[in-house]
C-alpha cells in the first residue's frame, strides 16, 4: 500500500519545517528499478506508515518521470545526477540528512524516529 504523499516543491518542505515538522522527500521516477524496490522494501511498509503518522513527518514525492527541471536542480544541490534520492529533514534544520539509495523499512523507520531526538 502507498504511504499518502503530496508532491515535492521547496515551498511545501519550507512551510512543514516552519511549522516544525520533519519532512521525507523521495525523488523518483516510473521508470527507476531502485525507486520501485525500495518502495516495496521500505516505503509501502506499514512500520514506515506508523513512524510517518508517530513523528508527524510530512512525506513529499518528487517526481522525475519527465524529468522537471526543479527536481533536477534538486538532484544536483544535493550531488545526484539522478535518482532515487531520499532526504529527511528534521525539524529545526535546514540541511536534510541524505538517506542511503537502498532502503530498508528499519533505516527509514529508525532515521523518522531520530527525528525526534
Amino acid at each position: 500500500q502507498a504511504l499518502s504523499s503530496q508532491p515535492w516543491s521547496p515551498d511545501a518542505v519550507q512551510a512543514a519545517l516552519k511549522e516544525g515538522r520533519p519532512v521525507l522527500v523521495n525523488f523518483t521516477a516510473d521508470w527507476c528499478v531502485t525507486c520501485k524496490l525500495n518502495e516495496r522494501a521500505a516505503l509501502s511498509r506499514a512500520g514506515t506508515a506508523k513512524a510517518l503518522q508517530e513523528t508527524n513527518t510530512l512525506y513529499l514525492v518528487g517526481d522525475w518521470t519527465s524529468r522537471d527541471a526543479a527536481i533536477a536542480a534538486e538532484l544536483e544541490r544535493h550531488g545526484r545526477s539522478g535518482v532515487p534520492l531520499y532526504l529527511l529533514y528534521p525539524p529545526g534544520q535546514t540541511e536534510p540528512r541524505i538517506l542511503p539509495q537502498l532502503l530498508t523499512e528499519g533505516l527509514v523507520v529508525n532515521a523518522l524516529t531520530e527525528t525526534r531526538r
